[in-house]
Order: C-alpha cells, then structure tokens, then sequence
C-alpha cells in the first residue's frame, strides 16, 4: 500500500497468442486498484520487443504460442535485460521440465490458468514486489523434486527422453542434441535407473505420469 493507503501501481503486459484469453485477462485484471494492462502481445517475440519498450512491470507470459519463440526464451531474453519488467508466466502446464525451465530462464513467479482471481491478483502484486510467486502445486512440485534429488530428470536426460517420446532413434537423438550415441545410451540407461523402468516405452509411460514430460 502507498501512503495514502491506495495499492500501489502496477503496469502489466499480457503475453498470449489468443485474443479471447488476453481480453479476459484484460477485463479480469483492470478491475484490480492500480492495475493497468499497458499492452498485449499474441508472440512471444514481441512480447521481448514490447518489454523493452514500454514501462512495464509485470509480464504475464504464456508458454506456447504456436510458431516461433517458445515462452521460456522469451522469459530469459527479457529477464536478461537491466531493469526488466518482472514475469510472471501464467500457462495450462505444470510438467517439471516446463518449470524448471522458466524459472532458470528468470521468471519470478508460475501460474496456473485455472487459478482464481484473486490468485492471480496476489501473484502479480508479489511478482511487481520482487518477490517469488509459485502457484501452490507448482511450489509442491518443487519442494518434492528437492526432496527427492536422486530420482529426478537432469536437464540433458529430460531433453533426451522428450525425444524418444517423439519417437527419434538413438541416432537421431544424437544428431538433433549434437551428442554421440554412446552418450545417448548412456543417458538412457540413467534415465531407467532413475524411473525404475527397462524399456523406451516404459521411460516415456513413467515421466508421463510423474509430470516429467508432456505429451
């Protein structure tokens, strides 16, 4: 709150490539006291030109928009920039690898697409704030990956096993990832140990359904 006991003002970017989410965004989100929508992007490319632009404080950052850029580029090329706006990445999928991914990338906050209103609200005020805004099944997601180190995905074996879950060879992966495929195997052989697993089939079955990776 400001001196007078008004919220502070918080000047929001909405990053989505559907017009019909962004204006429900818009009118959900120019309800709140001090909230102002400065603009929208429908790329995750002109969300980077946009933030570089304009004063903004928040950008809320979707994670799939079709063609081009993905939301977690767009997310570290903006966090990469001095005095960046905040972003805060508001998608459908909560997979560890989409996670991990954005908040390496420098998103400060995650959330959901269900979430309630006020959710949201809270979240941006905490993002505008600095301040770390998880979704709490995101934040749980988290703290069981930390609690369970040794059965989780590296970032190397996640990429592999998304690849074989596309149905790449060995040999493809390696090219595709610049790899040997001594080196492919090998992250394989990891990757069953780890799912407790013994075929390509199963790898793919088990971080499914663990929320490793997305289909």
């Amino acid at each position: 709150m400001s001196g007078d006991g008004t919220p502070p003002r918080v000047r929001l970017l909405l990053a989505d490539d559907h017009p019909v989410v962004r204006a429900g965004l818009r009118a959900l989100l120019e309800t709140e006291p001090g909230f102002e929508v400065v603009a929208e992007a429908p790329t995750a490319e002109r969300a980077v030109e946009l933030a570089a632009e304009l004063e903004a404080d928040v950008v809320l950052m979707d994670l799939q928009f079709g063609e081009g850029m993905h939301g977690a580029q767009a997310t570290a090329a903006i966090a990469a920039r001095p005095g960046a706006p905040r972003v805060l990445v508001l998608t459908t999928y909560d997979t560890d690898a989409d996670i991990l991914a954005v908040i390496e990338a420098g998103a400060t906050g995650y959330l959901l697409k269900d979430a309630p209103p006020e959710e949201l609200a809270t979240a941006v005020r905490t993002a505008a704030a600095g301040k770390s805004a998880l979704a709490p099944a995101v934040a749980l997601r988290l703290m069981d990956r930390m609690r369970a180190p040794a059965g989780a995905l590296s970032k190397r074996e996640t990429e592999v096993l998304r690849l074989v879950a596309d149905g790449l060879s060995n040999q493809q992966i390696s090219q595709r990832l610049f790899l040997s495929r001594a080196t492919v195997k090998s992250h394989l052989a990891h990757i069953y140990g780890k799912l407790e697993v013994d075929s390509r089939t199963s790898a793919v079955a088990a971080a499914t359904a663990r929320g490793l990776i997305r289909r």
